[in-house]
């Protein structure tokens, strides 16, 4: 191979190595109603138990919550429906305020000085990316396909989770019958 030849294909291998992107890796929230839509999230990491909040979702539109890898498997979510009322809610309770926040621990909430708020459970099955659909009773929560690859899961390409939230039960249902994720009135 001669040393220009080699220069080239050493060059071209340079190019497509710094301009090829990393795959988006990040814990992402659509609002899929026609609601403006507040989102706080919880999660456990290397440092103990986090919630975080607000994030106000325009009606119809997505938002990346965290970014970069996924650091647990179990992340939880309360969303408030700021135009017609209702919550997604669930029954594990971490604590919340009014204004922005970032709290760390999630016992004692009240006596802490912050609201004590029941959110529903996502399993992103360990993967490195998910998406959580938030739609209203009356509609069909969109499913996106995961852009893994055919292979075993252990040589997939970078996945995209997604998950809707569940959908309300009917009002007369007891509520320990409830699916996590609740829209209510």
């Amino acid at each position: 191979m001669s040393p220009a030849f080699a220069a080239i294909v050493l060059f071209a291998f340079a190019a497509l190595i710094l301009s090829s992107k990393p795959a988006a890796a990040d814990f992402r929230l659509c609002n899929n109603t026609a609601s403006r839509v507040g989102i706080a999230v919880g999660y456990k990491d290397g440092q103990g138990w986090t919630t975080e909040g607000w994030w106000n979702l325009p009606a119809r539109s997505c938002e990346t919550i965290l970014r970069g890898n996924l650091v647990a498997r179990y992340y939880y979510v309360y969303a408030i429906d700021y135009d017609r009322g209702g919550e997604w809610m669930g029954q594990a309770y971490m604590c919340t305020r009014d204004k922005e926040f970032t709290i760390r621990g999630i016992g004692d909430c009240l006596a802490r000085g912050y609201d004590r708020t029941g959110f529903f459970e996502v399993d992103t099955g360990e993967q490195r990316a998910w998406t959580v659909q938030l739609t209203e009773s009356s509609e069909q929560p969109v499913s996106k396909p995961s852009t893994a690859s055919n292979g075993p899961p252990a040589a997939a390409a970078p996945a995209t989770g997604t998950a809707a939230a569940p959908q309300p039960a009917p009002a007369s249902a007891p509520s320990a019958t409830l699916p996590s994720g609740n829209k209510t009135p």
